[in-house]
């Protein structure tokens, strides 16, 4: 008793003593910006005590200018001879130029990475995993993959717990399945290792329940995609069953002969008489 009233209370404080340490990690961390700000302006100065949470809101504020001035012309004007003159710098040029790739790639709005889960066979045919289209191949390795006329596509295999790690390979479009799920979806199904799966979020009908017998089939009310196959309901008719007519069969009675037994004839014994001889009678005298 004791062990399951425990462990109900530790699934309850565990995540929520995570999330607030984790918002509390973000928002030190933010605050140390104020330290770009001259001494004069800081909280501690004016008012004497600190704020938190205020580095938090002056990053989103910087953020959001900066992305106000670099839309028009005369900001992004700036940003390209600011990239030319980090392009200049030996040892930044690589560090920035690979940055800017990947956060291009991972944040622009126009790209198009993980932008679609897929399921992929790995690491064996039967095996099935959850992988994030990246992107198509370019180049000289489309000119050495296309042989057959496949088209390819760049997929990313993450690892799990951690999804920052994992495989890239180039693989066929044709041997990959393109889930309806959200990426969100399937990056939180990898990252819980299966634990937390992911709710159904289908454009497309389920199969069609099986019919029943002299009912209609029901037709869901809810909303369907301008491309998906909708099947015209349909009345199954009752199949009728003819029972089979048994002719009574006829048993004939049986004729029993009764068996005549004939009498042996019995012959009479017939007795001989002794006949007594006369010389025998006078030697008795």
């Amino acid at each position: 008793m004791f062990r399951k009233y425990f462990v109900t209370g530790l699934l309850l404080w565990v995540p929520l003593a995570i999330t607030l340490w984790v918002l509390s990690l973000i928002v030190s961390t933010m605050d140390q910006t104020l330290s770009l700000l001259p001494r004069a302006w800081h909280p501690h100065t004016l008012i004497g005590h600190d704020i938190p949470g205020l580095g938090l809101v002056l990053t989103v504020v910087v953020v959001f200018v900066t992305g106000l001035l670099t839309a028009n012309f005369v900001g992004s004007r700036l940003v390209t001879l600011a990239e030319q003159a980090l392009a200049r710098i030996p040892i930044v040029r690589g560090i920035y130029s690979s940055v800017k790739q990947v956060s291009d790639t991972i944040l622009s709005p126009n790209g198009n990475a993980f932008r679609k889960a897929l399921l992929i066979q790995y690491p064996r045919v039967g095996s099935w995993s959850v992988a994030f289209m990246t992107g198509t191949p370019t180049g000289e390795i489309v000119e050495r993959t296309q042989a057959d006329g496949a088209e390819m596509v760049s997929v990313f295999l993450p690892t799990t717990p951690n999804p920052t790690s994992g495989f890239f390979m180039i693989m066929r479009r044709d041997e990959c399945i393109e889930l309806e799920m959200t990426v969100d979806a399937a990056l939180r199904y990898v990252v819980s290792m299966g634990v937390v799966a992911p709710t159904e979020n289908r454009t497309r009908p389920l199969p069609m329940p099986m019919p029943i017998p002299g009912e209609p089939l029901a037709v869901s009310d809810e909303p369907v995609a301008a491309d998906a196959d909708v099947a015209t309901p349909f009345t199954v008719a009752p199949a009728t069953v003819t029972p089979a007519t048994v002719a009574p069969a006829t048993v004939a009675p049986a004729t029993v002969t009764p068996e005549t037994v004939e009498a042996e004839p019995v012959t009479p014994a017939t007795a001989t008489p002794a006949t007594a001889t006369p010389g025998e009678r006078g030697d008795d005298r």
